[in-house]
């Protein structure tokens, strides 16, 4: 139990900077959460392309064995948004670390069974189907991280240190993306022949570990101050989805188009801009590598717009992030139908790292703060989600059936980006006010001003 050190905070509960050692606590909280749920969804991912089809699915053929094996991949996307209503619901009514602690616990779990899972040869039907489940459950869990994070940082961080605090819940995905791609691939190196028959379970049965040193983190940050106040005036909703969907249905909107760009993004880049480069005849390790580049440089951009954010106010960022989206879409697009690997190379650091970093960087503080505490882990987490299962789940088949069904399917495709671009103009625009953060240098130049005042009337 932390705690409470009455100098690190201020009259609101809040902490007074990110470098009191609660608020340390809640970033690494939201960023190490973040990175172990992402490691565990992208580790899957991963094997299913490499693995799954051999083990769980090989009586169905080559083809239909690696769609079958993707279509447990596409259940994890899809049930995200499942995760987000869940956990939603009892993060509103039960405490964001409660929520969290549940859904990281949850998720290393799933994980390491999936590490301990026979192959079909040996239980047969009840292999696949357990698979299949348990990727469902995945998704449930990823769906709920998410929003929990990003609360847990922003509703303990300082008003004008918000942006910042709250993008470690996506900070963190990246990095973990980065280390399953690394740590699955040096396991194969490692195992050679032994990898399909057990070395790929290693880096599943690993979660466990990760998971150990998240909850030691996780379970030391206390409550945020905007839970302990509703539960203080009991005005905890008793079915907050209910109230979201009755009275903030333009605020999920809004949240669901100004997300939706960063996961159509994801999509075209790093799942249909990297299978065209495959099917090339670029080099596999090669295109791996590029890709893996793509979401450290998002890391890093992140970071940097997020504080900017807190400087100019997010709503400014997050235009300037999509008119910048639909400027690229075009050439973005030409560059990975070329499915050459020095223009996907191109393609992938400035469309999934510095596009998307840009745009990851206020939209956890934006899509957050469109809903009022009592709501808020349910309506971020909605909206959040159903964006990113429409865009990242979506997307690659949407370009894919274009380019089949058109001689110019990659202008079409382009078009289709710029527009869900522009949609995020306007629903940035349009977005309540409460999603502005007042710009830091004006609230500086008025803090200074009333303390004058203060300093002023107590001389006289």
């Amino acid at each position: 139990m932390a705690v409470r050190n009455d100098h690190d905070v201020d009259a609101e509960g809040l902490q007074t900077s990110l470098r009191t050692p609660q608020m340390k606590r809640v970033l690494a909280s939201s960023f190490v959460g973040s990175a172990i749920e992402f490691y565990d969804f992208v580790l899957y991912a991963t094997s299913s392309s490499i693995v799954f089809a051999q083990l769980y699915f090989a009586d169905l053929g080559p083809g239909l064995s690696l769609l079958a094996s993707f279509s447990t991949l596409a259940a994890g996307y899809l049930a995200r948004p499942l995760g987000g209503i869940i956990f939603g619901h009892f993060g509103d009514r039960f405490g964001r670390k409660k929520a969290l602690i549940v859904a990281m616990v949850m998720m290393g779990g799933v994980t390491v069974l999936i590490g301990a899972m026979p192959p079909t040869a040996m239980i047969g039907a009840f292999a696949p189907a357990s698979l299949f489940i348990l990727r469902i459950v995945q998704g449930v869990s990823v769906g709920g991280e998410w929003g929990g994070a990003a609360l847990m940082a922003l509703e303990h961080a300082p008003r004008n240190r918000r942006s910042f605090a709250a993008t470690f819940a996506n900070a963190g995905g990246p990095v973990g993306a980065t280390l399953a791609t690394v740590i699955l691939s040096l396991t194969a190196a490692l195992t050679g022949d032994g990898f399909l028959t057990w070395g790929w379970r290693l880096p599943f049965l690993f979660s466990a570990v990760l998971i150990v040193v998240g909850l030691f983190i996780r379970l030391r940050v206390s409550e945020t101050p905007a839970f302990q106040q509703l539960e203080a005036e009991s005005e905890r909703r008793k079915v907050p989805l209910v109230t979201v969907l009755t009275r903030y249905k333009k605020q999920v909107a809004v949240g669901l188009f100004a997300t939706l760009t960063i996961y159509v993004t994801q999509g075209l880049t790093s799942v249909w801009g990297v299978s065209l480069a495959v099917a090339g005849a670029s080099d596999s390790s090669e295109v791996l590598n590029w890709k893996a580049l793509g979401p450290l440089t998002a890391f890093v951009v992140t970071l940097v717009v997020a504080r900017l954010s807190d400087r100019i106010g997010r709503r400014r960022t997050l235009i300037g992030a999509h008119i910048i989206a639909a400027v690229l879409a075009l050439p973005l697009t030409l560059l990975l139908v070329t499915a050459e690997i020095g223009p996907f190379a191109v393609a992938i650091i400035v469309g999934n790292g510095v596009v998307q970093g840009m745009l990851f960087g206020p939209i956890a503080a934006f899509v957050s703060e469109l809903f009022p505490p009592e709501v808020r882990y349910s309506g971020a987490s909605v909206a959040y989600q159903l964006a990113a299962a429409l865009g990242a789940g979506l997307s690659p088949v949407m370009a894919s059936a274009l380019m089949l069904s058109s001689g110019s399917g990659q202008y079409l495709i382009a078009a289709v980006w710029t527009l869900i671009a522009v949609g995020g103009i306007i629903a940035v625009a349009v977005g309540h006010p409460a999603a502005e953060a007042e710009p830091r240098s004006r609230r500086v130049h008025s803090e200074n001003a009333e303390s004058r005042q203060i300093s002023d009337r107590a001389t006289n």
